[in-house]
């Protein structure tokens, strides 16, 4: 697998700041991520500029650590975060390449910390320690392009003694239960925000560890219209599996974080649990 090189922007604004994203950035590095930082890159008598120009062009994606200061400078085009901000408009206007920056939400809200070119994105929430156990993953899944190939094909029979000649295809055998590995952040779909109904709602998809069977996804989708729990803000009928992916058509990031990934993940065990069941049943 291809290591992904990824620059991290922030602002200089606090020491606290600083050693956060430091944290980020080695973890970033041991979990295999060539994260790119100006702590480790920069020494006295290096061109500013320069390096940010490069980090920027150079690098497959750029991490932007928002907070209401990052947002503040960004905006007034103050500073290096002025400066990078420049580099990084311009090139989504000459490349249109808006997946290769990923806003962060370090602190604040979404309206106090991301820079208004960045709104309307999806951004990944570290602002607190659950945020950063939860999402920490989307964002790494989205680093990494990490895709599942299309399984082998299995040994092609033919039914002996018929009439009518069948072809048969011999599946794969996978045992590992189903999991949800993250979000994939860089397949989400933006809405059109024009004023009809549910166009502000998201495409959402999520990856899997595997490519799940065609009887699981039914499994899936039923359980997600009926789960034996739910949220206020549960939408039925929303659920959709595909390849290596199952996908959430018609909300928002705000529900998916708040109500629907603990429902996701139920339904996820209902289907692997009803999946066995059945297999159990034909291996009687």
């Amino acid at each position: 697998m291809e290591i992904p090189k990824a620059f991290i922007s922030y602002a200089w604004e606090s020491d606290e700041v600083k050693e956060w994203v430091k944290r980020l950035a080695t973890e970033l590095r041991n979990d295999g991520i060539d994260a790119k930082l100006d702590q480790w890159e920069v020494v006295p008598g290096d061109q500013m500029p320069h390096f940010m120009e490069n980090s920027v062009r150079e690098n497959d994606y750029v991490l932007i650590i928002c907070t209401p200061k990052y947002k503040s400078k960004s905006e007034k085009r103050i500073g290096g975060v002025g400066y990078e901000g420049d580099i990084m408009t311009a090139e989504v206007l000459q490349t249109s390449n808006h997946r290769k920056f990923i806003p962060i939400l370090k602190s604040g809200t979404k309206e106090t910390s991301i820079p208004s070119w960045l709104q309307g994105k999806y951004y990944v929430d570290l602002s607190n320690q659950t945020h950063y156990d939860n999402n920490y993953a989307d964002l790494t899944t989205t680093l990494f392009k990490a895709r599942e190939t299309a399984p082998k094909l299995g040994i092609k029979t033919r039914k002996a003694n018929s009439s009518v000649s069948k072809e048969v295809f011999k599946p794969v055998s996978e045992d590992e239960p189903i999991k949800i590995k993250g979000i994939v952040i860089d397949e989400i779909t933006q809405p059109k925000n024009d004023g009809t109904a549910g166009s502000a709602l998201y495409k959402i998809p999520f990856e899997l560890n595997r490519t799940p069977s065609y009887e699981w996804r039914d499994l899936f989708v039923n359980a997600w219209n009926r789960p034996p729990r739910f949220s206020s803000m549960h939408r039925p009928g929303i659920a959709s599996a595909y390849g290596n992916q199952v996908i959430l058509d018609g909300t928002t990031i705000e529900e998916v974080e708040k109500y629907h990934k603990d429902t996701l993940k139920l339904t996820v065990e209902v289907a692997n649990k009803q999946i066995a069941e059945i297999n159990l049943r034909k291996n009687k």
